[in-house]
């Protein structure tokens, strides 16, 4: 009988235990007053090569140069969040300076687009970077036309992206 009496409230305390953990839906009204952390981290480690660029003049008399062995290498870090449009415009706003954003240029920049609902917005922050992993390039060559002599080399070093936001939204 104890052994019964024992089982009959280990499964009642289960049953009301399962219960108070249960998920009910909510309807949109209350979904919109609900505030939580969003976003999305994002880092990469760049690894870009390009095995050449060259240039050639095609004028009778033209020739060419090349830079061979082209790399892109260090660390870069992004946060992605939904922001609302009014949000986006208030930073379109914002934005100073003339600017080059999908084939605008000028003083407009992001202020000429009109997204008509939420934007990703993709931002690179402001952190500081070791000196190991900055955003480098380099160029391991350049030959003038089919030579095979280097005028020698040259690199971009510490490049810097921060401070830099990408916009995306649907149409």
């Amino acid at each position: 009988m104890k052994l019964f009496k024992k089982s009959v409230i280990a499964a009642a305390l289960s049953l009301v235990a399962g219960a108070s953990f249960a998920m009910t839906p909510m309807q949109d009204e209350s979904l919109s007053q609900v505030a939580g952390q969003d976003g999305v981290s994002i880092a990469a480690n760049l690894q870009i090569r390009v095995g050449e660029f060259k240039y050639t003049d095609t004028d009778t008399a033209g020739g060419s140069v090349s830079f061979s062995n082209i790399a892109f290498t260090g660390s870069i870090a992004a946060t992605i969040d939904i922001i609302n449009n009014a949000t986006f415009q208030g930073e379109a706003s914002a934005a100073s300076g003339p600017s080059s954003v999908l084939g605008v240029t000028g003083g407009a920049g992001l202020a000429a687009f009109s997204p008509a609902g939420d934007v990703v917005k993709i931002a690179i922050p402001q952190i500081t970077v070791d000196a190991a992993h900055q955003l480098n390039m380099s160029v391991d060559a350049i030959r003038m036309g089919n030579s095979a002599a280097s005028y020698g080399s040259f690199a971009m070093n510490d490049i810097k992206l921060q401070g830099t936001t990408v916009y995306i939204w649907a149409h």
